[in-house]
């Protein structure tokens, strides 16, 4: 196996990961099997737990792994499907060091960050190694070169590199070309001042990937390569793209980046074919059609919150060659001045998953909205929950109806607490996680999109619709059209004599990919064009 080692420098955010994912693209068109994993320097056991403000979503895995959500991204551009071997924190890292010296694995050895803390880290590359049989294992390091809790990270691959030796591992630094407008010039001295950060740990560079907003001239990458000690082929430049993430695999094919890889690590492989890219590319910059929806939130100001859900509409819109315009609504806006004033004129409105009460009855007034409108309606996860509470209160005459995790004491709780659920205490991984079989109803609009009747997708929720008020739900013209293979858990659900009414107990955004859209999102884009233009696609 061949290792390829990304790290960032400069500032936070430069797109490590949508770098490394692009370059398992390129490495794929070649022809190679890729695996890409996360090492993140936080304490954090893993992202479960953490306020989406501070970390964006939580990318959940088959295994039910809850992970950062640049594994979403290499999921999205490559063919790899990822486990929990894949993402690892500093928090894991020492918890599994601290499990072993209090087990006496260390033999009374005094426990230090060198060997024992690396070489966990270490271990987690061989782990990867030994079950992914890929040709090459390119892994990112979170963080940015210089931060205290990265120093281990660095170490582990500089000694591991030095291990697997020449033509075997390669390292890529992400760095930063900022333009200073008053001076009207690119400036390199960033890059330089990360460069020799990463130098005095060890570490020296194979190949700069410059992100800036202009293109570098001759002049300065022959300037970051004197100073940085990296070739002037190898200075690579990754411009801002101009319409969408999925561009950024053409571009750096455009700067060479995966034939200097392949010298580098004397990988003899077949030609790059990117065409299918390219129509990809092509279908998000020159749509044949256009479509509006309302994507109706509660983290609305933060797009990496809602990451997979918006790539998935992306996928969505590919697969019917139509431009998706999103329009970010917060739920609570809705609360305060009515669905109509806020929603009309769209061509659906998709509900995502989220947790607490806040913004809560401004989802339940969108799904009320699309119901007695026949605008076509996706929900995601609390997306199902709240078009069950408010077909509860409005089509059943439930008023009270609720879930129980914003009102315990509802006497219609038509959204409760899964029974294996009631007495955990711990919060992070304990959910209902990971891929989970669906059997789908004949007949239905889910047979109708998946074209199949077992699927597997993938959860991360602790409420569940509640089996009681099933039947009533069932009279009334809501279809359950997605169950558990024993029929005891809701999974889908949908509307009668309604143009496309469906949601989903899971999250079928963690299995959509540009080229391989989800079958949910591409009904709903194809619905949502429908319905704004009175013609199918």
């Amino acid at each position: 196996m061949k290792y390829i080692f990304v790290t960032g420098g400069v500032i936070s955010s430069l797109g490590k990961g949508l770098t490394a994912a692009s370059l398992g693209t390129l490495l794929e068109s070649r022809g190679l099997k890729v695996v890409l994993q996360k090492f993140d320097p936080y304490l954090n056991v893993d992202p479960g737990t953490m306020n989406p403000y501070q970390h964006g979503e939580v990318y959940v895995l088959d295994d039910g792994a809850e992970t950062d959500l640049d594994l979403g991204h290499y999921e999205r551009f490559t063919n790899a499907r990822l486990s929990r071997l894949n993402n690892l924190t500093s928090g894991q890292v020492y918890q599994n060091v601290l499990d072993k010296e209090r087990r006496g694995v260390y033999l009374g050895k005094t426990v230090q960050v060198i060997p024992h803390v690396t070489g966990e880290i270490q271990n987690r590359i061989f782990e990867v190694t030994e079950q992914s049989k890929a040709d090459v294992l390119i892994t990112e390091i979170g963080g940015t070169t210089g931060d205290i809790e990265g120093l281990p990270f660095l170490e582990a691959i500089r000694e591991f590199a030095l291990d697997m030796g020449f033509l075997n591992a390669i390292f890529i630094h992400v760095t930063y070309v900022p333009y200073i407008r008053t001076a009207g010039e690119l400036k390199t001295k960033p890059t330089q001042q990360s460069v020799a950060k990463l130098r005095e740990i060890g570490i020296t560079p194979n190949i700069l990937i410059c992100r800036c907003d202009r293109s570098l001239d001759k002049n300065l990458r022959q300037k970051i390569s004197l100073f940085c000690n990296v070739p002037v082929e190898a200075v690579v430049e990754e411009r801002d793209v101009e319409h969408s993430i999925y561009e950024v695999p053409l571009m750096l094919q455009h700067e060479h980046l995966d034939e200097i890889v392949c010298r580098l690590l004397n990988l003899q492989t077949q030609t790059s074919n990117l065409s299918h890219w390219q129509e990809i590319v092509r279908k998000i910059v020159a749509p044949r059609y256009k479509t509006r929806i309302a994507f109706v939130g509660k983290y609305i100001e933060l797009q990496d919150a809602y990451k997979s859900v918006f790539e998935a509409i992306t996928h969505g819109g590919i697969a019917n060659d139509c431009g998706v315009d999103v329009v970010k609504i917060d739920a609570e806006d809705i609360e305060v001045e009515g669905a109509e004033s806020v929603l009309n004129g769209m061509g659906g409105i998709l509900v995502p998953g989220g947790f607490g009460a806040r913004g809560v009855e401004g989802k339940i007034r969108a799904a009320r909205f699309a119901r007695e409108h026949k605008i076509p309606f996706l929900g995601l996860c609390l997306g199902m929950q709240v078009a069950a509470i408010e077909f509860a209160r409005n089509a059943l005459g439930l008023k009270d109806a609720h879930s129980t995790e914003f009102n315990p004491d509802t006497s219609h709780p038509v959204i409760s607490l899964l029974d294996e659920q009631k007495k955990i205490t711990k919060l992070g991984g304990t959910m209902r996680l990971g891929k989970q079989p669906c059997q789908i109803k004949k007949g239905t609009l889910a047979e109708k999109l998946y074209g199949a009747f077992l699927v597997h997708e993938r959860h991360r929720h602790r409420y569940e619709f509640n089996n009681d008020y099933r039947k009533q739900f069932e009279d009334a013209g809501m279809v359950v059209s997605g169950t558990s293979p024993d029929d005891e858990l809701v999974e889908i659900i949908e509307l009668k004599n309604h143009p496309f009414f469906i949601a989903c107990q899971f999250h079928p955004e963690f299995l959509s990919k540009p080229h391989k859209p989800h079958p949910l999102f591409c009904g709903f884009i194809a619905a949502a064009h429908e319905k704004l233009h009175g013609k199918r696609i």
